[in-house]
């Protein structure tokens, strides 16, 4: 067993921490290391894991002591392998007792996702660091060469127990007050805010096949409302127009999101958290990428387009390129989105596929395990 230290600066929500407090729960359950994740929000780390505190400094969930990231840091002794994620800034006094004593230790800087050709060229690669520490670069990402997604071991045979019980899937719905319609095409919406959502419930509203809508609190909720008319809506709100029923739902779990994505036909998400459940839940998704100066998050967007529609026939290809490009640039859901429902066995056949694809490739903790364990060796 080795000691980790994960540190995590929350910059979108929730998209940081709940990247990093899955991966501590895995190292701790399935590697069974020691791991301290530093959190500088805690009440973002609270939506989470709804039995934290915003107020304690110290506190253990899920086998992990969650320290409170404060200033000025207290004095610790650091760990056996130290992670910041998503180039977060080390504090100084932690980085000067690194480099104080004799001990070796891995340093690992954690990544943003990313599909881009350049990433796998750049994985593991080290960088000199001040007082003689080396710090390395850690990429997940979806091919050879990177170090892969968040998967739990069993997260996958979970998904599909679950998928083929529908009393479990109808319980867990009802748990959350949600009535499912008969025949009705169940679709969650978690993304920021975005122009482009009334052009697309204009769209399910008119269509001919009823859908029903899952909306859990967040950003978007302020452009449902807009296209509502209404100021203010609440977990458990309703409402119908046309073949659209909405209902928003409460900020959930970890586990009961990956649940929510399981049970619905089509999934859209943002960031990268939220990005990477809906591919394990093997259903068509749609991604909501955080935008970036100077557009350079278009870069990614095609990126990954490139990977996932490249088994694809030419017209879904095209169906599932213009629904994300449509999404991500705020206009003309309305007909990206008319054009994927026309192709949508094959996306449901390929999103499963690819779930499999990726499944295939080792997983983002067992990755970092794995490069502890050769680190170790070529540091003895």
């Amino acid at each position: 067993m080795a000691r980790w230290d994960i540190f995590c600066s929350v910059v979108d929500n929730y998209g940081d921490i709940g990247v990093t407090w899955r991966l501590a729960r895995q190292l701790v359950a399935e590697q069974g290391h020691a791991v301290r994740l530093w959190v500088d929000e805690l009440p973002a780390f609270v939506r989470l894991c709804p039995g934290a505190s915003s107020g304690a400094d110290c506190q253990y969930h899920a086998g992990v002591e969650v320290r409170r990231w404060s200033q000025p840091f207290p004095s610790v002794e650091p760990a056996d392998v130290v992670i910041e994620a998503f180039a977060c800034q080390l504090p100084t006094t932690y980085i000067a007792a690194m480099s104080g004593d004799a001990v070796k230790r891995l340093w690992l800087n954690l990544e943003y996702l990313s599909a881009e050709d350049w990433v796998a060229g750049c994985h593991a690669l080290p960088s000199p660091q001040a007082g003689g520490l080396q710090k390395f670069f850690f990429f997940p990402g979806f091919t050879q060469g990177t170090g892969g997604l968040l998967r739990e071991t069993d997260l996958l045979a979970r998904r599909r127990a679950f998928q083929a019980d529908p009393m479990a899937q109808q319980a867990f719905l009802e748990g959350l007050g949600v009535a499912r319609d008969p025949g009705a095409r169940l679709v969650s919406l978690f993304a920021y805010e975005n122009a482009g959502l009334a052009n697309w419930l204009d769209a399910m509203a008119g269509d001919s096949r009823a859908t029903q809508l899952l909306v859990p609190q967040g950003k978007v909720l302020v452009d449902l409302q807009r296209w509502l008319g209404e100021t203010q809506l609440i977990p458990g709100d309703q409402r119908r127009c046309g073949s659209l029923h909405v209902q928003v739902l409460p900020f959930v779990a970890q586990d009961d999101y990956d649940r929510l994505l399981w049970c619905c036909d089509f999934n859209a998400v943002r960031g990268e958290d939220s990005f990477v459940r809906a591919q394990w839940a093997g259903r068509p998704l749609l991604w909501h990428i955080y935008p970036q100066e100077e557009g350079a998050h278009w870069d990614k967007l095609e990126a990954f387009l490139a990977l996932y529609c490249v088994d694809l026939s030419p017209r879904a290809a095209a169906a599932q390129a213009e629904l994300w490009r449509a999404w991500n640039a705020g206009r003309g859901m309305n007909d990206a989105w008319s054009e994927a429902l026309e192709c949508w066995p094959e996306l449901s056949g390929h999103a499963e596929r690819w779930c499999a694809r990726q499944a295939a490739q080792a997983d983002l903790a067992t990755a970092l395990e794995q490069f502890y364990r050769n680190w170790l060796s070529y540091a003895a």
